[in-house]
């Protein structure tokens, strides 16, 4: 028998980081999800699947666009017409939506419910799948004891929606150990709500298929779904299906061979090119380039990174328009000398740092609550001639947080092109 596990699917959630630029595939972000997810269905009609398991977040917390509740809805349809039942469990987003309380879904989707948890058999297949849904999108209490004991002789599938051990970056919701897995006799865990693939293989099959489409920078490489085989009561196999429609791509571009800015971007270029054939050739790919090592380069790289950004945008088209956007630029290189004296260069290294930190703080809403801390250590960097010349830069500290970032992206590029005029005066 085969059968699809998935998670995390997010239907509807925006693509974060991308949408202000320009040049971004507005339509490509727009769709992304619906379009990764409508391709997981499409695999799972054509691998002849036994059913599908879904282990949580359909959908993205208050959404209340019933569309994305219709577009689920016609999905589990496509795979009530091929037969394929569905065996889905609620997270913590899913507790939050409005759709999972206001819309019917089709007679082939079986839902476990929140009160208590609740097995269901296929008894052609001998295969019983135990979960619990979420009733609240705040459960922190570990699930598992209420979870039934095996069906002997039968595959035994546990559904649930956990931050297990070992992945502290996710809310810890239902937690629970390995050990506690193992324990309770099953032979794969279904499990969802970390974003990352993972798999530990043993007695007990656990796995994390990861989330069905990258949404930002933290959400690198290929993303979807796991295929399973079993035989009996035992797993035989399990891969990966890959089903974004657009991937997340970070390139570190070591600049020590680079002696100016056209050399720093012809090497960007290379990375590019070589990520271009590590890829799928249909997939089109957001990247952000950070630029690091020490380099003969890094003066003209820090003095204006939007040229930079624009350098590696004709880089990108000349490669292929179609696959390759540019999300951020980042540099992170260093001066091949510095000294304690070397004041222009700190200044210059310091002030580009405030300008990445802005750039991204209008991108992810997260940062900027934490920007008012970051400020503070980086002005104190700043030599202290920069702050005399500058009383602006010294009101920053008191200012309120909501004119940080403008009030940043105004000085930075001033101060950067007056230090830059004068640290290349003086060589």
């Amino acid at each position: 028998m085969k059968f699809i596990h998935t998670a995390d699917i997010h239907l509807d959630s925006p693509l974060r980081g991308l949408s202000s630029y320009p040049d971004a595939p507005v339509e490509r972000l727009r769709t992304a999800t619906r379009d990764a997810f409508h391709n997981l269905v499409t695999c799972a009609i054509d691998e002849q699947i036994d059913f599908m398991v879904i282990a949580g977040d359909v959908y993205d917390g208050d959404w209340k666009d019933f569309n994305t509740g219709l577009f689920f809805v016609r999905q589990m349809g496509r795979l009530r017409l091929a037969g394929i039942p569905v065996y889905l469990l609620y997270g913590n987003h899913d507790a939050e939506s409005e759709m999972t309380r206001g819309l019917d879904l089709p007679d082939n989707v079986h839902v476990f419910p929140s009160r208590r948890a609740e097995t269901f058999r296929i008894d052609g297949l001998k295969v019983a799948l135990h979960g619990r849904s979420f009733r609240l999108a705040a459960t922190t209490d570990n699930l598992l004891p209420s979870y039934p004991d095996p069906v002997p002789g039968w595959l035994n599938i546990g559904v649930l929606h956990t931050a297990l051990e070992g992945h502290a970056e996710h809310a810890r919701y239902a937690p629970c150990s390995v050990a506690e897995l193992q324990a309770r006799g099953y032979q794969y865990w279904a499990l969802g709500h970390v974003h990352e693939h993972w798999i530990q293989r043993g007695d007990t099959t656990i796995a994390f298929p990861g989330n069905l489409q990258g949404r930002h920078i933290r959400e690198l490489g290929a993303r979807g779904a796991l295929l399973v085989t079993a035989e009996g009561d035992g797993i035989q196999e399990v891969d990966r299906l890959e089903v974004d429609v657009l991937r997340w791509q970070l390139l570190e571009v070591d600049t020590g061979d680079a002696q100016d800015l056209r050399g720093a971007v012809r090497l960007a270029g290379q990375h590019m090119e070589r990520m271009l054939e590590a890829n799928p050739p249909d997939l089109p790919l957001a990247v952000r380039i950070v630029f690091k090592g020490r380099s003969a380069a890094h003066a003209d790289l820090i003095v204006d990174e939007g040229q930079v950004r624009q350098e590696l945008i004709a880089q990108a088209v000349a490669l292929n328009a179609d696959r390759i956007w540019i999300e951020k630029v980042r540099v992170a290189s260093e001066a091949l000398t510095a000294s304690p004296s070397d004041s222009d260069a700190t200044a210059l290294d310091t002030l580009a740092e405030l300008g990445s930190l802005v750039l991204s703080a209008q991108d992810d809403p997260d940062f900027v609550r934490s920007l008012q801390a970051d400020r503070q250590a980086l002005l104190e960097k700043l030599p202290h001639e920069v702050l005399q010349a500058n009383p602006d830069l010294s009101t920053l500290r008191q200012a309120a947080l909501e004119q940080v970032a403008s009030s940043i992206q105004l000085a930075v590029p001033l101060l950067m092109a007056r230090l830059g005029q004068d640290a290349r005066a003086t060589t």
